[in-house]
């Protein structure tokens, strides 16, 4: 598959022999299987939970390893429906991941920003299984990846490998075999066939460096988090498109004398629109502060 996929695109969407997606054009989860196990990639949003456990059992599948990439809501609440549905799964997480997600102002947008990623999906006709969460708990038993680490499925390995500058307790995860990276947001937000927004969230440097990282492994499979993945050439052309925006953004924002208020509602005018919109505004005018900040934070000691 080299071609973009679009809202009406059918899933699963099968990769490689190893290597499957599910969920939907919004929301992306891989689930790669071994010989003696399966893991599933991405937690995605309590609204698609139901759909995913549909399309795991037609797979005949019940993954052994639940890996979150990073704690936003929008990869992290539909965990407990997961666990719920495989509860001898492993759960896979980065560093610093369980204190993000259960800082009680972090609860608190999780919760809000679940139910309003529920209704922009049913106003595009794709209706929930279930109910938004009204709460969220990190589980006590997971194996927490501080660097990197390897999971063996029989056959096919992956490489859990520690991801900053988007996200605390971010991860990249990369299987040799299938020649892919799951990116989740570590390229920023993909608009397809137009461009990237980069979301250095946590810090310019890492996120730039992370980048690197992602491009030095060569995948020929790139899977970020929403709008399908990336393959064939589609792959190496993203991973340039990302850097340059990323670079390119910076650019913008330090060489801008103006308020940085200012700077922000500019991003947010130009950028809140089609796939984006399944935010909240509030959500969204937030993360375009946040890349300003950076900005200029990196630029003060650069």
């Amino acid at each position: 598959m080299t071609a973009m996929i679009g809202p009406n695109t059918p899933f699963p969407i099968q990769l490689t022999n190893n290597l499957t997606v599910v969920g939907n054009y919004y929301f992306n989860l891989y689930l790669f299987r071994g010989k003696s196990g399966s893991a599933l990639v991405e937690m995605g949003i309590s609204a698609v939970v139901d759909r995913v456990i549909e399309q795991l059992d037609a797979l005949g599948t019940e993954p052994d390893y639940l890996v979150i990439t990073h704690p936003h809501s929008d990869h992290i609440t539909g965990l407990a429906g997961l666990m719920e549905r495989y509860p001898g799964a492993t759960v896979v997480a980065g560093a610093g991941a369980k204190e993000f997600a259960t800082h009680p102002k972090g609860i608190s947008t999780m919760i809000r920003e679940d139910a309003f990623m529920a209704s922009a999906l049913t106003q595009r006709g794709i209706a929930p299984g279930r109910p938004p969460i009204t709460g969220f708990s990190f589980p006590d038993n997971i194996l927490e990846v501080d660097g990197e680490t390897t999971i063996d499925l029989g056959g096919i390995r992956l490489h859990g490998l520690a991801a900053s500058g988007h996200s605390p307790g971010g991860l990249l995860v990369h299987c040799p075999e299938a020649r892919a990276v799951i990116v989740s947001d570590g390229l920023g937000f993909h608009f397809p066939g137009q461009c990237f927004l980069p979301l250095f969230f946590t810090g310019y440097a890492d996120y730039l460096t992370t980048l690197k990282k992602i491009a030095s492994l060569r995948p020929e499979i790139v899977g970020p988090g929403h709008q399908g993945p990336l393959t064939g050439p589609l792959a190496p052309k993203a991973l340039d498109q990302a850097c340059r925006a990323t670079t390119d953004l910076l650019n913008r924002i330090v060489t801008d004398r103006r308020d940085d208020e200012d700077i922000a509602a500019d991003l947010f005018r130009e950028f809140y629109r089609d796939e984006f919109t399944l935010y909240s505004e509030k959500n969204i005018r937030g993360c375009c502060r946040l890349l300003v900040r950076r900005a200029r934070e990196f630029s003060e000691t650069a």
